[in-house]
């Protein structure tokens, strides 16, 4: 199970690579074609796939380009089963910061997240970027 865990640690590390820098070709790698990206934090619902969710990360600026320290982490890994896991995580783009909870499936013998349900809280800019 040690090799599954740290499969599923290299593919976070391309996702928090990938929101760090913008970089929809690193999602891409991580992200199941089919998966759903869902918030429940403000009034509406977003519940969208990724055809709706790249060009959003495409269209901004990237955490690296404004010079935001880097604020990720493997909170933890559960297995479920041989082909499914769960990952709680956290980071931070902004002043908005993230809980993620990310449900992996493996097809292909690759780890692919297929539903990422996150809430955000807001954090003053400033003070994220002193700490």
């Amino acid at each position: 199970m040690k090799q599954e865990f740290d499969a599923i640690a290299a593919q976070l590390q391309v996702y928090f690579d990938g929101l760090y820098h913008s970089d929809t070709l690193q999602l891409r790698r991580v992200l199941h074609p089919q998966a759903r990206y869902v918030c429940a934090t403000d009034e509406a619902l977003v519940n969208i796939g990724m055809e709706e969710y790249f060009p959003i990360v495409d269209r901004r600026a990237s955490p690296a380009s404004r010079g935001e320290k880097r604020r990720d982490e493997i909170v933890s890994i559960e297995f479920a089963g041989p082909k499914t896991a769960f990952a709680r995580v956290r980071c931070a783009v902004g002043e908005r910061h993230f809980t993620d909870f990310l449900t992996f499936i493996k097809t292909n013998a690759e780890w692919q997240i297929i539903s990422k349900v996150f809430h955000y809280d807001l954090r003053d800019a400033q003070a994220a970027q002193a700490n």
